[in-house]
């Protein structure tokens, strides 16, 4: 249990009891003389406004109307101090009827009338206190934001010297190489076109530092370079599948999150099986949302490492980028093919 009092509740504090302290120096520096009462309503309307300021907050957050722009903010502003500030006037002078606290000469005017001129003081106080909370939010919403967008950057960054780093080390070199001298002879042709496919990928890998979201059909490519890549390695031992809807082919997707998969899944899935096996990538759109589908020859207990890079900056990007709206989904769809599923929210232009 926590007894710590939060930072919000030591404003509440502080703020309503600097509103009873003004009020009482006004009254003894400028009254004329002693008002009845004085004290009973002034501690009444300060801690009335301590009540119902705090359940304005609870709608506040309820409501999420931070969530909002700028402009609907600055409205929400207004409406929400207008309503509980009428609130806080209906109980206030409905509280001083009661106890029979009011001033001698404001008996005279009708509830309705003590009513409107309770709310012209009330109004001004939790437009106030509105505004304090709002730019608060607003300005940690900003920073928020703002750190985010680092953070991306950042995971950016690392995702390029994780990519270098897994297509230039000397064993995937020394590989790639290999395949290639072999085929110099028997087949220059395709040596020619294996070394393009090498230097596309390397190429997209150092770009990628620069590009928040790129188009999948480009994304697409690059795979399909590094799997033409992989299949003189393994021969026939892999084959690969595209089921690609055409219409998504310019819906933006995280650069080089599609091949971190791909590269998963021939590492803990192709690799792993003696007769090789499928790797099948699909690309469609189901209920308003763009899936984004690896399926692979294997397991998912030689698949599952959650905590590698690959799953871990995937998760981490889609969070930053998507918040709640995008997902991702490591599953076994029979007893010898592994699922890693995308679900992103479609673009439209």
């Amino acid at each position: 249990m926590r007894n710590k009092i939060s930072t919000y509740w030591w404003c509440q504090i502080l703020g309503w009891s600097a509103y009873t302290l003004v009020w009482t120096f006004f009254y003894f520096a400028i009254r004329s003389k002693p008002q009845p009462f004085f004290f009973q309503s002034l501690f009444t309307d300060a801690f009335l406004g301590l009540v119902i300021t705090h359940l304005m907050r609870m709608v506040i957050k309820g409501f999420d109307l931070i969530r909002f722009d700028l402009q609907k903010q600055i409205f929400l502003l207004l409406i929400t101090a207008l309503v509980f500030a009428l609130l806080d006037s209906l109980v206030f002078v409905s509280l001083i009827g009661l106890f029979n606290w009011e001033l001698p000469q404001l008996k005279q005017y009708s509830f309705g009338n003590r009513v409107a001129r309770a709310l012209l003081t009330t109004f001004l106080f939790y437009l106030i206190w509105n505004f304090i909370y709002f730019t608060y939010h607003y300005i940690q919403k900003s920073r928020r934001d703002e750190l985010d967008k680092i953070r991306l950057q950042s995971l950016v960054k690392e995702l390029e010297l994780k990519t270098i780093k897994s297509h230039i080390n000397p064993h995937f070199i020394f590989n790639a190489l290999n395949s290639i001298r072999a085929l110099v002879d028997e087949n220059p042709q395709r040596a020619r076109t294996a070394i393009t496919e090498l230097s596309n990928i390397l190429r997209s890998s150092m770009q990628s530092e620069k590009l928040e979201l790129a188009p999948f059909e480009r994304e697409l490519n690059i795979v399909k370079d590094y799997l033409a890549l992989e299949h003189i390695r393994f021969e026939e031992r892999l084959q690969v599948e595209y089921d690609i809807d055409e219409d998504t082919l310019e819906q933006p997707i995280p650069p080089m999150m599609l091949q971190t998969l791909v590269e998963n899944a021939i590492k803990h899935g192709i690799s792993q099986q003696r007769d090789g096996g499928i790797i099948k990538i699909i690309s469609n759109f189901k209920e308003n949302h763009h899936e984004l589908i690896v399926q692979n020859s294997g397991t998912l207990n030689s698949q599952n490492n959650t905590e590698g890079f690959g799953i871990t900056s995937t998760l981490t990007r889609l969070n930053l980028l998507y918040g709640k709206e995008a997902k991702f989904e490591l599953n076994t769809i029979s007893d010898e093919m592994v699922e890693a599923k995308v679900i992103l929210p479609v673009q439209v232009k």
